[in-house]
């Protein structure tokens, strides 16, 4: 039993920046991996970001490459992703997500989830 708690969600100006957290807690084992999840209506969930807790190594969804960062507060236990140049195309509902194993872009991988946090982008 464990629990994701995110926030940090809101309504920017393309070009702006966000960042959002995701607390874990409550965890026996340790969680190999940590992502960030979007999705709007009408379309399938896919992965944003995602990060290997032990040594750090991430990967990104190709269209927020050089404008989106993950990365782990190891003390908080605690996942970031800082989202930079912001586009109307980025507004989703943003989830956090947990998995013991692999980590990967597909949802089902993952076992653990956030509540979902609202980023809007106006242009």
């Amino acid at each position: 039993q464990g629990q994701l708690v995110e926030s940090g969600g809101g309504s920017v100006q393309a070009g702006g920046s966000l960042s959002i957290s995701c607390a874990a807690s409550g965890y026996r084992g340790r969680i190999a991996c940590l992502a960030w999840f979007r999705q709007v209506p009408g379309k399938e969930r896919e992965g944003v970001a995602s990060i290997v807790t032990a040594g750090g190594s991430a990967i990104y969804l190709d269209s927020v490459k050089g404008r989106f960062s993950i990365s782990l507060d190891y003390a908080a236990n605690t996942v970031w992703l800082h989202m930079n140049d912001l586009k109307p195309e980025d507004s989703a509902m943003y989830y956090c997500a947990a998995a013991t194993r692999i980590c990967s872009r597909d949802a089902s991988n993952y076992a653990y989830w956030g509540q979902g946090t609202q980023v809007t982008v106006s242009s």
